[in-house]
């Protein structure tokens, strides 16, 4: 189990080096968002044509990373939604009882269905070099893969996260193996 343990240590710091790196894209983000803004008003004011579709692609991939790649951090510092009015209320043995048949009964599958499911249309995507609709639009292959690289470090975690609640239910380990929101208020 001291081995199990050690696994979930390490994706719990690569996760947590990805939500760095989620957290930088936020950043550029909204710099690119300011960056739009004014080139559109630039536009608009002078007919420029520096304005592009570009740009706001850009805005939408930088936050779909950045929110699909957060994913996993949430859940390992129980960020996630939860009917928390009821989760905090159990005592912590019964919540751990909960999470860890959550996470193998229903977090686990839907994570390896959401790769299933989105493995052909990436497939296809990449065939074909996707491009957007949009006129001057970006390439829209990368992007699909993102999802699944997303459900992948989930699952990733998800492991992570039944690991923990299996060492504390074995009392191998106290509340720090249970991510809470606390730690999150905390900046653990």
């Amino acid at each position: 189990m001291r081995a199990l343990l050690g696994l979930a240590g390490r994706i719990d710091a690569a996760t947590r080096l990805l939500a760095r790196f989620a957290g930088a894209l936020i950043v550029a983000l909204v710099l690119v968002g300011a960056f739009n803004a004014i080139l559109r008003t630039v536009d608009a004011e002078f007919g420029t044509g520096l304005s592009s579709n570009r740009w706001l692609e850009l805005q939408w991939y930088l936050f779909s990373i950045a929110f699909l790649l957060g994913g996993p951090w949430a859940l390992s510092v129980g960020a996630h939604v939860r009917v928390d009015v009821l989760h905090e209320r159990f005592p912590r043995k019964l919540a751990a009882w909960i999470d860890l048949l959550g996470t193998l009964f229903l977090l686990i599958p839907f994570c390896l269905f959401v790769l299933w499911a989105c493995w052909d249309a990436v497939l296809d995507s990449w065939r074909v070099l996707e491009v957007s609709n949009d006129p001057d639009g970006l390439p829209r292959y990368p992007i699909r893969t993102v999802p699944m690289i997303a459900f992948a470090l989930m699952l990733f975690q998800a492991f992570a996260e039944a690991i923990k609640r299996v060492a504390f239910l074995r009392g191998l380990g106290g509340e720090e193996l249970l991510g809470t929101s606390q730690n999150v208020e905390a900046g653990t």
